[in-house]
């Protein structure tokens, strides 16, 4: 079975959206604009890519990051990955051809289905909607977190607000870098 990885830049008070400021979202590109740069604190950007055998969004992030993602250098290792893109309203038509293999999946069913294929670790990058859907289904199996010092108030969260019985993490790696991001990686606990 594949481990399925959500990653994420959050804030203090769980907020996610928007970290690069490629929207009109009020506080976009609060990474950016409010943390001071420390190139140790984003070092887990460069491991994930190097374990990441297939990357998963959903389909508001793939418009997004398909029209810059595939000539960026600091996400070279992706170009060449297996992307699924979870959508229901996505046609093969509107995929960018420059930025590998790229298959739709229609359901979370698919998501479990691809989960259980040979291969390594697949990451899920932003894709608030499907990272809540994905968490209430049960598939999420590691956190990837950097936690920055901020409290954003209003924007999208990491983590949905649905009614469930309460899940267990399993702190297994975590560090404190001189401009007070966090990294916090959690497994899910079964």
């Amino acid at each position: 079975m594949r481990t399925l990885i959500s990653t994420a830049f959050v804030s203090l008070d769980g907020v996610v959206q928007d970290p690069g400021g490629q929207t009109d979202y009020r506080n976009g590109g609060w990474t950016f604009k409010n943390v001071d740069f420390v190139p140790e604190a984003y070092a887990l950007k460069g491991s994930e890519q190097a374990e990441s055998t297939a990357v998963l969004m959903g389909r508001k992030s793939y418009e997004l990051f398909s029209p810059v993602w595939p000539g960026m250098e600091e996400f070279a290792h992706y170009k060449d990955l297996p992307k699924y893109v979870v959508s229901t309203t996505l046609t093969d038509d509107k995929l960018v051809d420059n930025w590998g293999p790229t298959t739709i999946l229609g359901s979370l069913d698919d998501v479990a289905k691809l989960k259980e294929t040979e291969g390594g670790p697949i990451v899920v990058h932003g894709s608030v909607t499907l990272n809540h859907a994905l968490s209430d289904a049960g598939l999420i199996d590691r956190y990837n977190l950097l936690v920055f010092p901020l409290l954003l108030g209003a924007g999208e969260q990491l983590f949905s607000n649905t009614d469930k019985d309460a899940q267990k993490l399993k702190l297994v790696d975590s560090e404190v870098y001189s401009n007070g991001i966090q990294k916090n990686i959690f497994d899910i606990v079964r």
